[in-house]
């Protein structure tokens, strides 16, 4: 598997042949399987101290049937950082698609986010990322970059869309993106990733810190009306 492998979207599913059965290293179910093996070896035991053996045992699978699937234990990372992107980027794209007003999708996407990158099972995993930035910097890259399958990629396509049907008005996308999602979750995020916030901050909060986030973005691009801007229609 290469670089590109990893990051193919989860839709593009293999099938089995003619004989019902799937190619070596083509079956998506053993595939999870393994990817799951590695998030709960790389979780108990970090990044660097997990060994291929360490990811048998979790998985059920011998180490011959991983190397099938993925070239090593670098690969297998990778590939488990961006099928766990991916999935969440689903997740928020859904959650963009709802029928709702705007404050209200935004406010649902911003809740999700936050919640999600600050849960403990996130954190280490963001922290193992940071630990292999020097010799893993595309995988690094790949994780941050805006794409389809990147959080921040559905929010610009979702910013798009609004500010074509008058709700926005943005000139920047990729900025406003950058700054909505730093305002809802920067309060939290980096005294989590550091230690200074051992736990995931109460809802409360996290409700309180994104509302607030709503006020500054929608205020900065709201689309303006005349009464907005202290005109009246006849002038």
């Amino acid at each position: 598997m290469t670089a590109n492998d990893s990051e193919k979207p989860l839709d593009d599913k293999a099938v089995p042949g003619a004989s019902g059965r799937f190619a070596a290293g083509e079956d998506p179910a053993k595939r999870d399987q393994i990817l799951e093996g590695a998030k709960r070896a790389f979780m108990k035991h970090g990044f660097d101290a997990s060994s291929m053996n360490d990811v048998t045992r979790e998985a059920g699978v011998s180490k011959g049937t991983i190397y099938v699937y993925f070239q090593n234990k670098e690969d297998l990372f990778a590939a488990l950082i961006n099928t766990q992107k991916q999935k969440f980027a689903a997740v928020l794209r859904d959650i963009l698609a709802e029928d709702a007003d705007l404050r209200t999708v935004l406010r649902n996407y911003a809740s999700a986010f936050s919640n999600y990158i600050l849960t403990s099972e996130m954190m280490p995993a963001m922290r193992m990322l940071l630990a292999v930035r020097d010799r893993m910097p595309v995988l690094c890259q790949s994780f941050l970059r805006s794409g389809p399958e990147n959080a921040r990629g559905v929010l610009e396509s979702f910013l798009e869309e609004r500010v074509k049907a008058g709700d926005l008005d943005i000139r920047d996308i990729e900025l406003a993106a950058r700054q909505f999602i730093e305002l809802a979750t920067g309060a939290f995020f980096k005294r989590r990733l550091f230690g200074e916030l051992e736990e995931a901050p109460p809802q409360s909060e996290v409700d309180y810190v994104v509302e607030s986030a709503l006020d500054i973005f929608m205020l900065a691009y709201g689309r303006k009306t005349a009464a907005d801007c202290g005109t009246s229609a006849e002038t």
